[in-house]
């Protein structure tokens, strides 16, 4: 009996020593799954570039401030222009860490940079809501968040070529200039920050090349 109970032991031990290992529990969701999305985003973007007459319209900042647009944009600095509003959960958040992520790469930069985001929603976004949103993204000095009337809101969205007729159709645009009277850089689709600041560099490089003397 001792040598049938050894012999099916040792059959026991055999069939456990050749069985496929087991497999590994499931993983969790990657809680950061959206930020691996972003960061491939970028590749189907495309760039155009076009002279937009900037609209003569009044819009309100998350400070309550009463602003011209033409004088937000025309301070001689480098711009970049997005449209968001708050309750989105798709495309706003996306542009909107993408713009948060910019500051940080501009560096000292940033001081020479302006920022906009206007509100497709101007109805619901009130300063006090652009005010909270521009916190959660960490906005900077430099970054500045408008609301206004509806019309005002539409009036911008047309001159930008944004406008899609409702909130849920809007599209991820990012515009560029590096100075005013310069032409502006479309960007449609996810652009990522490394893509905003090297259209940043490269308008750096222009401008020293043409301030430059040439010898002749």
């Amino acid at each position: 009996m001792e040598t049938t109970f050894s012999k099916s032991l040792a059959l026991l031990i055999l069939t456990l020593s050749l069985a496929p290992p087991a497999s590994a529990p499931a993983e969790e969701p990657d809680p950061h799954a959206h930020h691996h999305v972003q960061n491939q985003s970028g590749s189907g973007v495309q760039r155009s570039q076009s002279d937009l007459a900037v609209p003569d319209v009044r819009l309100t900042r998350e400070d309550g401030a009463q602003v011209s647009l033409p004088a937000e944009l025309n301070d001689g600095k480098p711009v970049f222009l997005n449209f968001i509003y708050t309750s989105c959960t798709t495309i706003c958040p996306m542009t909107s860490q993408v713009f948060s992520m910019l500051q940080r790469k501009l560096g000292r930069d940033i001081d020479n940079v302006n920022l906009l985001s206007i509100s497709i929603d101007p109805e619901q976004d009130t300063p006090a809501r652009l005010s909270e949103y521009a916190q959660r993204f960490n906005a900077g000095k430099h970054w500045h968040h408008y609301t206004g009337t509806m019309a005002a809101s539409i009036e911008a969205q047309r001159a930008f070529g944004v406008y899609r007729g409702d909130k849920m159709s809007h599209t991820p645009v990012t515009l560029v200039r590096m100075a005013p009277g310069k032409p502006w850089i479309r960007l449609e689709g996810f652009a990522t920050a490394d893509q905003l600041y090297a259209e940043f560099l490269a308008g750096k490089v222009s401008a020293t090349s043409a301030a430059a003397p040439h010898d002749g």
